[in-house]
């Protein structure tokens, strides 16, 4: 029998066992709430925190300071735009580099490396043809063709976990070449 940290055993109530014990359904229930308030674990695994949890498809976890520099960006506005690469040795995503305010969208363009993938989130700035002053975050996914084929995979499959990580976002945009994020298409996409 295994047991916990605690030294209590753990009893496992399974749907065989209750068949075997020949329980009624309302005995089910009875000791389906006896064992919730024994803490007895149930057949249903307990699931795993999300911030906790690794991208079941990739393997892929996201640093808690893509999190907290994100909410900076967000709510403070310290930064212009920050890019983000997988760390293939600890397997997390991990900030990259962060643009100060001051910095323009050329410089974040130039900031991308041109044969590796890339995330980044830029806080775009524009007004509105209502002569309305308004910014949106814009989410870039960089994959360009000159990319290894094994990175442009693990970037594919690791891209809507961490992007939902990232709560705020309110432009996504996909680009393989410098032509798909020209200040044109992000203009157009902000209005």
């Amino acid at each position: 029998m295994q047991m916990e940290a605690s030294g209590s055993p753990i009893l496992r109530l399974t749907p065989p066992l209750f068949r075997a014990l020949r329980l009624s359904p309302a005995a089910c229930a009875c000791a389906v709430a006896v064992a919730h308030h024994r803490r007895v674990r149930l057949w249903k695994e307990e699931k795993p925190r999300a911030s906790a949890m690794a991208n079941s498809a990739s393997g892929m976890a996201v640093s808690d300071e893509c999190k907290h520099k994100f909410q900076e960006l967000k709510a403070k506005r310290s930064f212009r735009f920050i890019t983000f690469k997988v760390n293939e040795n600890t397997q997390q995503v991990v900030v990259d580099r962060v643009g100060q305010p001051g910095e323009t969208y050329a410089d974040f363009t130039a900031s991308i490396p041109a044969d590796e993938c890339r995330y980044a989130v830029f806080d775009f700035d524009f007004v509105t043809d209502e002569n309305c002053q308004k910014s949106k975050i814009f989410f870039i996914s960089w994959s360009p063709d000159t990319s290894r084929v094994r990175s442009k995979m693990l970037y594919a499959s690791s891209k809507d976990r961490f992007k939902r990580e990232l709560d705020g976002i309110q432009v996504e945009l996909q680009a393989t070449e410098p032509s798909e994020m020209s200040m044109d298409i992000v203009k157009a996409r902000a209005l």
